[in-house]
């Protein structure tokens, strides 16, 4: 008998994903985001989805969706620019944001959830609830919980890289029980080798910027046990389909553009790149724009072949350069290393976006937001064992 969930702050379905592959049966899904909203259901059309921002979701909106006895996991993966790094002012910021932890309770205590997973980066540990404040958002997050009945539980930061992901990226959880008699853990790790660049790629074909043209075609003889398992649609629980390379397709670049990303090694960005090139050589170039004059230290990595990726985040296009070609990664690219499968569409929205129209968001901030599918997997393979015990 499969495992009931509702999903919070959906996004484009990283986490259904790995849920459903683990046994697990999503039945709603709440989102606010339009675009994340069209993808999700493209690729999960057996869902509920509810387009909405979660504070209006009501009771009505959910039960005529679950069992009457209510349902297992709710996951809650809420917003995390208010905590996150990646942007000072964001976290500088003391706002409703870093409340609406309180939506993912108030949704599993609608549907009489058994158990509730939030999910988020590691610096919610550090933020205060107000700027003149000692108080931690995580201790109001912690006091919450108890008060909904939810006294069990345990908080865990873990790396994506261990559960087979081809990609470094530490994540917040809590996994929290009504059942005191729950042994609550995080889930073990599934691989002690780390899956690399080279083994994510290994398969899928050059294309060549600025010519706005999709290849669909796998390279010929190139596999791995990585690619093989983003193409088996059996262990993803998805309908089997003509296996081609969706979103494959590769963005402009100006010309000195590509220039500064033909400069660049593998290892290194913008950051390594003024340390190495002489002065007269970096005066040069800055005044053909090939290198910026500001150093953006989160801009143009060319990533190995050798490792795993540095964090995929919503800003993926303009952090990473293939290993090798003079380009962004496309989209299907930044898809296999967070582990969403080859079937798997990004059809909701623009492939590019104004970053600053919070509206929507474009294939490329979709899959850097979203839970990487196979880190899912070992949450979902964990909780039945917990469930089932």
């Amino acid at each position: 008998m499969a495992l009931t969930h509702i999903d919070c702050f959906s996004g484009p379905g990283g986490i259904c994903t790995g849920l459903h592959a683990a046994g697990f049966e999503t039945l709603i899904a709440i989102e606010f985001i339009k675009s994340c909203v069209d993808t999700y259901s493209a690729n999960h059309p057996e869902v509920h989805v509810i387009h909405s921002d979660i504070r209006d979701v009501t009771a009505e909106q959910i039960l005529p969706y679950i069992p009457e006895n209510g349902v297992d996991l709710v996951t809650s993966g809420m917003p995390c620019e208010t905590f996150s790094t990646a942007g000072n002012s964001s976290r500088a910021a003391y706002d409703d944001r870093q409340f609406l932890f309180r939506e993912g309770i108030r949704i599993a205590k609608i549907a009489n959830a058994r158990m509730i997973l939030f999910e988020n980066v590691p610096m919610i540990t550090t933020k205060r609830i107000a700027k003149d404040s000692k108080k931690l958002v995580l201790d109001v997050l912690k006091e919450e919980l108890a008060e909904a009945g939810y006294k069990n539980y345990k908080q865990f930061i873990i790396d994506a890289e261990k559960y087979g992901v081809p990609q470094k990226r530490k994540r917040f959880f809590i996994l929290a029980s009504k059942e005191p008699t729950d042994e609550i853990s995080a889930p073990k790790p599934t691989t002690s080798v780390d899956v690399t660049v080279e083994d994510a790629f290994c398969d899928i074909p050059p294309v060549e910027a600025n010519t706005w043209t999709e290849n669909p075609n796998y390279l010929p003889g190139k596999s791995s046990a990585y690619t093989r398992l983003m193409q088996d649609d059996h262990f993803w629980r998805r309908e089997t389909k003509e296996h081609k390379l969706l979103n494959h397709l590769p963005m402009n670049h100006r010309a000195y553009i590509i220039e500064r990303f033909h400069i660049l090694r593998q290892g290194e960005g913008l950051k390594g790149l003024f340390a190495r090139l002489e002065p007269d050589e970096l005066e040069s170039l800055q005044k053909r724009k090939v290198v910026p004059k500001v150093v953006y230290v989160k801009r143009n990595y060319r990533l190995r072949w050798d490792e795993a990726s540095p964090t995929v985040t919503s800003h993926a296009l303009d952090e990473f350069v293939h290993p090798e070609q003079d380009r962004a990664l496309t989209v299907r690219e930044c898809a296999r290393l967070q582990s969403f499968p080859d079937s798997y569409d990004f059809v909701g929205g623009p492939y590019l976006v104004a970053h600053d129209d919070r509206s929507q968001q474009d294939k490329y901030e979709q899959i850097g937001d979203a839970v990487p599918p196979l880190v899912a997997y070992a949450w979902g393979m964990h909780i039945r064992e917990i469930l089932h015990k």
